[in-house]
Order: C-alpha cells, then sequence, then structure tokens
C-alpha cells in the first residue's frame, strides 16, 4: 500500500480508500466487516461513508452504512488505526433525513451527532459537506443553473459551523464534495480571512470519462492543497468493461438500479470500448488500468474503491501494482481527445 500526508493536515491516508455506500443495501452487515477486515489487512486505513448512505438512498436504510461501520469498530477495537470520514447530506433531497437539509448551523450539529451515535465514536477524521447548499454544477450538469436568488444560509455560516465542529473535538479536519472552483476558493479565503476551519479535502467525480477536475479544481490543488479524493473511479463499474454490448450481469449495481445510467451515454459507451481496447492490447485489465490512471494523476490523493465482494476489492486493490508507461499514457489521451468528458 501506498500511503501520502493530505495537504494542510496530518492525516497519512492511503492511496486507496474503501467506500461503503452498498453497505445495507448489496451487502449485508456480515459482506462489510468481511470488506472491512480484508481491506484493512492489504493496508488501506482510510474509510469513506455518508449518513444518507446506503444508496439508494431510502428511510428504510438510511443510517445502515455508518451503523455496520461503527459495529465493526467497536468488534475490531481498530478505531486508532483507520482514518475515518463521513458526509452531512446538502439541501434539496432526501427530506427523510431530516426535514430541513440546509447546511445551518443547527443542522450541522444535528448531523454530526447522530453520525458518531452510529459510527461508536467520539470524533471522526474528516467530515465532508456532500454536495453545496448552493444550486451549482453537480451531479453531471454542465449548464450552471443561474439561481434568482441567493441562498438563505450563506457559505460563511456553514464554515463557522464547521469549525465548531473542529474546536469541540468532534471532527479533526473538513473537506467538501460535488463542489466548483468558485466553492472551494471562496471557502479558502473565508478560512483565511476568518481564521475558520480550512477545507483540506474535496470528494468529486473523476474517471476516464469524466476529467473535469482537470479543468479548474487541479490548479487550485496545485496551489492550494486541496487534492482529490476521487469518487466513481470506475465510472459505477462501466470501464471494467462488464456492461459493453447491453450486457447487465446479474447482482451489479447498473443492473440492479436504473438510476445509475451516467456513464451510458452513446458517447460514453464508445469511449469505454476504445478505453477497454487499449487495455487488452497492453496485457492488462480494463478496471486494474482505470484505477491506475486515476491513482496517478498528481492531484488525487486517495480514490475511493467500492466492492460487492472480496474478489472485486483485491482486484482493486492489486491497481497499485500497474503502472502505466507512457505509450499507454499516450494512447489513453488520444482517446480522451476522441471523446472528450463524454460522461460529466
Amino acid at each position: 500500500m501506498q500511503y501520502s500526508k493530505l495537504p494542510n493536515s496530518t492525516l497519512e491516508i492511503s492511496k486507496l480508500c474503501l467506500g461503503t455506500m452498498t453497505f445495507g443495501e448489496q451487502n449485508n452487515e456480515a459482506d462489510a466487516f468481511n470488506q472491512l477486515d480484508f481491506a484493512i489487512e492489504r493496508g488501506i486505513n482510510f474509510i469513506d461513508t455518508a449518513e444518507m448512505y446506503p444508496v439508494p438512498p431510502v428511510e428504510k436504510t438510511q443510517g445502515l452504512t455508518e451503523s455496520y461501520i461503527g459495529n465493526w469498530l467497536k468488534r475490531s477495537g481498530k478505531r486508532e488505526k483507520v482514518i475515518l470520514a463521513t458526509k452531512i447530506t446538502g439541501p434539496r433531497y432526501y427530506s427523510h433525513i431530516r426535514e430541513n437539509n440546509s447546511l445551518d448551523r443547527r443542522n450541522i450539529h444535528t448531523a454530526i451527532d447522530d453520525s458518531l451515535k452510529r459510527l461508536g465514536t467520539d470524533y471522526v477524521d474528516l467530515y465532508q459537506i456532500h454536495w453545496p447548499q448552493r444550486d451549482t454544477n453537480c451531479f453531471g450538469k454542465l449548464n450552471y443553473p443561474y439561481p434568482e436568488q441567493r441562498e438563505d444560509v450563506t457559505l460563511i455560516e456553514t464554515l463557522e459551523a464547521l469549525s465548531e465542529l473542529v474546536n469541540a473535538g468532534k471532527v479533526r479536519y473538513i473537506g467538501v464534495s460535488n463542489d466548483t472552483p468558485w466553492g472551494v476558493m471562496s471557502l479558502v479565503h473565508l478560512a483565511e480571512k476568518h481564521s475558520l476551519a480550512k477545507i483540506v479535502s474535496i470528494q468529486n467525480p473523476y474517471n476516464l470519462l469524466n476529467r473535469s477536475f482537470e479543468v479548474g479544481l487541479s490548479e487550485i490543488s496545485h496551489y492550494e492543497g486541496v487534492q482529490l479524493l476521487a469518487y466513481s473511479p470506475l465510472a459505477f463499474g462501466s470501464l471494467s468493461g462488464k456492461y459493453l454490448n447491453g450486457a447487465r450481469p446479474e447482482g451489479a449495481r447498473c443492473t440492479l438500479f436504473e438510476r445509475f445510467s451516467r456513464y451510458f451515454t452513446p458517447q460514453g459507451v464508445k469511449a469505454t470500448e476504445a478505453y477497454v481496447d487499449i487495455a487488452l492490447r497492453h496485457n492488462l485489465d480494463p478496471a486494474q488500468m482505470a484505477l491506475a490512471f486515476v491513482n496517478q494523476r498528481p492531484f488525487t490523493a486517495s480514490s475511493i474503491i467500492g466492492a460487492t465482494n472480496l474478489e472485486q476489492l483485491e482486484d482493486n486493490i492489486n491497481s497499485l501494482d500497474v503502472q502505466l508507461t507512457n505509450e499507454i499514457l499516450e494512447e489513453i489521451q488520444q482517446v480522451g481527445t476522441t471523446y472528450s468528458n463524454p460522461c460529466p
């Protein structure tokens, strides 16, 4: 396993992070325990979850993922050996979690207390905003929506509340997710101006089919040290090639849940075919090649991998053994130019 220090923090995180959004839906508690045990054995020390998990998010299962992790931490006694990250749900969706999911002081304090209770710990290492308070470009939106009015809850109110959690010892560091260059730089400037907690990470989608992080956020990562925790590095598993030619493997996420259609646009499918072809011609596993690409980006602090079984998890971890040559990277770039961000 490879480790690196997350800039602006003391967190030494593994290059791969165990994503857990299947815990409580596709994976039962025994499955979750097995994955957590295996990941730790292989050197992963970074676990990511969220209060709204599992996915798809519904009232019946909400919070199960954190509860499974909490039960595992109690059984294993390994709380001090893992870096634990979770997220607070943003506004506009999922009123079954809280009637009003605004990122105001009351909701932030309520959310962290509920997460800590489920996780069975008195602190989390990284607390993230799952998506912004404002309506902006995220979850595949390309065109800025130009909202007619500003949000009642301001960035400074949110940042002040998060800083209170840090000062109280409930949270060590804070981060964002599904955010934009404007959002990140605004939070950086507000932290500096008002001596508040600085965000240390951004969790956004990044994969061969969606390289939008490179456009503006990569420069911020370079100069401000707000590095990427890349989610969906396999584009919901599509970059493994298992969904090509209309295949829908039994039990696979995109077979079970129609909502996961983001990476199946006509251009996305063509790009996937081309990437899989590159991998096979170079005797590489397509999924491992796709993960290696994300792992080797200079702005990637950690890639968040998820699996429904231990075989998948092991294959994903083994991607760290893959080093992409300049020839392969050039071929990847050619495809990326032909099919530029087909699935943002």
